[in-house]
């Protein structure tokens, strides 16, 4: 599944789940996607208040289905449902910096400082499936412990087909600049993530020799920058026919009511550098009806509802 120089969208919890995705497929119906972080316990347990958890596959392309935890047996069991799920490929997170993920449940960042659980549980995960499997981690704990390359050959020697580096430490949480090495010569290839916004930044870590790059925040509100970034003009004529078309999307997946609250974040990123932007997220703040939503989208971009 791996092509070089792939560009990848990333993992990004309340933000890529499902109906996302199908907005960016409108654009970029082939580069490989990652879903929002799964818990293995959640999805091994069949957690209903998750609706990710029951998610298909199949007709989403190529589509990686990340998982977190700490237990390598529950880590194999999620794995075998998400590829029975139709997922491409298996991505475990082992970068995640939030407290909850990282310190308390031993996952997620907190295999960079466990490189003998990390091993354990990717070739759990390994040995379950038939479907490649990554790993998505940082360059290490904080300054003093930027250990990642250990860690890809942890990832190497236990089956791993590839990784994705985040050009922060854990320490730095999201703030701050991502700044990424020379890649080293590695056995696997290694994607490059953190603040790749424009071609530029593309084409800059291209040359320090990193095999493709993963797209995170770029993608917020702007589920055309994948095709952008490939030197593509592909900004929609009207932004609103798209917002309406993801709004319609969320109601499907998540019902009218859950579905609005939910939406608000994905309106502002739209909306953002508009003028008279603030007053119209004010506005959608405050309605929590279908109509009131819909009129007020398509009154700010003129577009037809």
């Amino acid at each position: 599944m791996f092509i070089d120089n792939q560009i990848f969208g990333a993992p990004l919890a309340g933000v890529t789940d499902k109906p996302y995705r199908k907005v960016i497929r409108l654009f970029s119906p082939d580069i490989p996607l990652c879903t929002e972080m799964i818990s293995c316990h959640s999805l091994v347990e069949a957690h209903k208040n998750c609706l990710r958890n029951f998610d298909r596959y199949d007709d989403e392309g190529n589509i990686g289905a990340q998982i977190f935890g700490s237990d390598p047996y529950l880590m194999a069991e999620a794995a075998k449902i998400l590829q029975d799920f139709g997922a491409s490929w298996i991505d475990i997170n082992m970068g995640c910096p939030v407290p909850k993920v990282a310190t308390r449940s031993r996952a997620g960042a907190y295999l960079m400082r466990d490189h003998k659980l990390a091993g354990k549980i990717i070739a759990a995960v390994k040995k379950s499936v038939d479907i490649p499997v990554s790993i998505k981690t940082r360059l290490g704990w904080d300054e003093e412990h930027k250990n990642w390359v250990d860690l890809v050959n942890v990832a190497v020697d236990n089956g791993a087909s590839f990784a994705t580096i985040h050009g922060r430490t854990r320490a730095q949480l999201y703030t701050g600049k991502a700044e990424l090495p020379e890649k080293p010569s590695l056995a696997i290839p290694i994607i490059a993530n953190g603040d790749v916004k424009f071609v530029e930044d593309v084409e800059r870590l291209k040359r320090l020799g990193y095999n493709g790059v993963m797209i995170g925040r770029a993608m917020l509100g702007k589920p055309w920058v994948f095709k952008e970034l490939m030197g593509e003009s592909a900004k929609p004529k009207n932004i609103g026919d798209i917002v309406l078309v993801h709004l319609d999307y969320m109601f499907r997946y998540y019902g009218i009511e859950n579905a609005i609250p939910i939406f608000r974040k994905h309106v502002a990123w739209y909306s953002s550098g508009i003028p008279n932007s603030t007053d119209f997220r004010i506005k959608v703040n405050k309605t929590n009806n279908e109509k009131d939503l819909k009129k007020l989208i398509s009154e700010f971009w003129s577009c037809e509802v």
